[in-house]
């Protein structure tokens, strides 16, 4: 007897709230969200309490495709230009060369311990080659585990645009496993237009994109979110069919949406990380299923070896080729060796050889299991504590909090600055009215004591104080200024959190 509707809602409701809920916990433990989704999942599976069976390759790959895209462009909204740009050469570099090493030295491992044939060894290697950006994202973007300098950028950077290339390197290993008599040679062609299409058409459906929400003047501002969900998977849906990688398409037009000013954009931004979240609780569950836990006890040892290899020798052997035509300095390159985490992208890659029927696709579906299990385990607890070992751990400055709540309305000319008042700070104790803000400058919102509200010229400014600040451009250093201006001898000032143009 098939479940019915109500049933599955209800199941999928529960499962999802439970990975909400378990979330909590991975922040205490210090482990990736993934690695909690990810057992919710096979808990929830045939060999688990819940004891739903689930054996579909099919549809667990279109899941994490989805997903993934959805992933990649909110990845791609939240990534400032500015901060990426400089490391930029970098990433390219260690999301094509360094994929494609990694993937070599894998494929050694595999030959040498297994004695699988060198195809079979470079698809293993292929599959688990690319970092997992919403693994990445998820560590990185936490205040436990802030870096200094070009690091977060160029880990960020790199773990969201190496997914096509490890794409591209998985669905070649299998077509010349498939074709035996097919040139190696043959797939560079390819190569380059998955690359060039891609990033093409990323980039101009960003621009699509940016003049659709500016001009339509939609009716309902529900639309807008509709609007690009759908230009998102028309972005994925065209580039592959044009054969380009549609991964890198969407991530690229996320990019150029989230660094350019459109309407509604705290609205869509704040909208966009709610659904990567759900894309990627549904990903991982899905893969949770898809696993059986027995399964994995007989690769273990397999499993474990391949998985020092790669966290070990293979991702930093690569790292530091890849990266010595620049001069970084080598704690920086061991941060950057050890941020390797695998996640979703080699899990979903893993289903490619089931669907295409290769021999040893069970086999290496487990072996990336187990893999993924073993780096977000030893990677995301180990993370905070290397980057202090290291010296590059540095704190996150504060997300706007007030810029976030305030929401559409503001005039495109102008400045937003969020101030947090410091112990020292020359205004700390003073009446609005008695610090002397520029002409054409208000405080338009204030949080104190963690209760919001918009201040009068009375209200006293407080060391702990966050103020949401409207000024023009021209008057924008003048703010600042005055601000961050401490009591002689306390070397105290104000922190500026964010300032941001938004055209709301």
């Amino acid at each position: 007897m098939e479940p019915s509707v109500e049933y599955i809602l209800l199941v999928i409701a529960v499962l999802i709230l439970v990975s909400i809920l378990a979330n909590k916990v991975s922040g205490r433990l210090g482990v990736p969200a993934l690695l909690i989704f990810l057992v919710v999942g096979m808990l929830a599976g045939s060999e688990g309490p819940g004891g739903i069976y689930f054996d579909n390759p099919w549809i667990a790959q279109a899941i994490g495709v989805i997903a993934l895209a959805y992933i990649l462009f909110s990845g791609g909204l939240d990534t400032r230009w500015s901060e990426a740009r400089p490391v930029l050469p970098q990433a390219v570099v260690l999301s094509t060369a360094g994929v494609l090493l990694t993937a070599l030295l894998m494929a050694a491992i595999a030959v040498v311990v297994f004695k699988v044939t060198l195809l079979e060894g470079f698809l293993l290697g292929a599959v688990v080659s690319s970092t997992d950006a919403a693994a990445v994202f998820s560590i990185l973007r936490t205040k436990r585990a802030g870096l200094k300098g070009i690091l977060r950028p160029l880990l960020e950077l790199e773990s969201a645009s190496n997914d096509p290339m490890a794409v591209f390197l998985t669905i070649g290993a299998i077509t010349l496993i498939l074709n035996p008599g097919m040139p190696v040679l043959a797939m560079v062609p390819l190569f380059i237009q998955q690359m060039a299409v891609g990033g093409l058409i990323g980039y101009g459906m960003g621009r699509v994109v940016v003049y659709l929400i500016n001009r339509l003047k939609l009716e309902f501002e529900g639309l807008y979110p509709v609007l690009t969900l759908s230009l998102v998977m028309m972005t994925f849906g065209l580039t592959a069919s044009l054969g380009g990688s549609g991964f890198l398409a969407v991530y690229i037009a996320g990019l150029v949406l989230g660094n350019s000013s459109f309407i509604h954009k705290n609205s869509l931004m704040r909208f966009h990380e709610g659904i990567a979240w759900l894309m990627q609780i549904a990903m991982f569950l899905t893969l949770g299923l898809l696993v059986f836990p027995s399964h994995l006890i007989a690769v273990a040892g397999a499993g474990i070896l391949f998985s020092f290899f790669l966290i070990f020798i293979a991702r930093p052997l690569s790292v530091f080729l890849v990266l010595s035509p620049w001069k970084i300095a080598l704690r920086d390159k061991v941060m950057v060796s050890w941020v390797g985490l695998r996640g979703a992208a080699p899990i979903v890659l893993a289903t490619f050889p089931l669907l295409a029927g290769i021999p040893q696709a069970g086999t290496i579906f487990n072996l990336v299991f187990f893999i993924v299990i073993t780096s977000a385990l030893l990677h995301g607890k180990s993370i905070p504590f290397i980057a202090r070992r290291l010296g590059v751990s540095s704190p996150l400055q504060d997300s706007p909090k007030l810029a976030m709540s305030l929401g559409a309305g503001c005039d495109s000319g102008n400045d937003l600055v969020e101030i947090v008042v410091s112990p020292g700070a020359v205004v700390a104790g003073k009446q609005i009215v008695e610090i002397g803000l520029p002409p054409e400058t208000l405080i338009i919102m204030m949080e104190k004591s963690g209760r919001r509200f918009v201040p009068c010229g009375s209200t006293i400014i407080e060391a702990g104080d966050t103020l949401l600040i409207l000024t023009s451009p021209e008057l924008g250093g003048r703010v600042r200024s005055l601000f961050s201006a401490a009591h002689p001898g306390t070397g105290v000032t104000a922190r500026e959190t964010d300032e941001e143009k938004d055209t709301t």
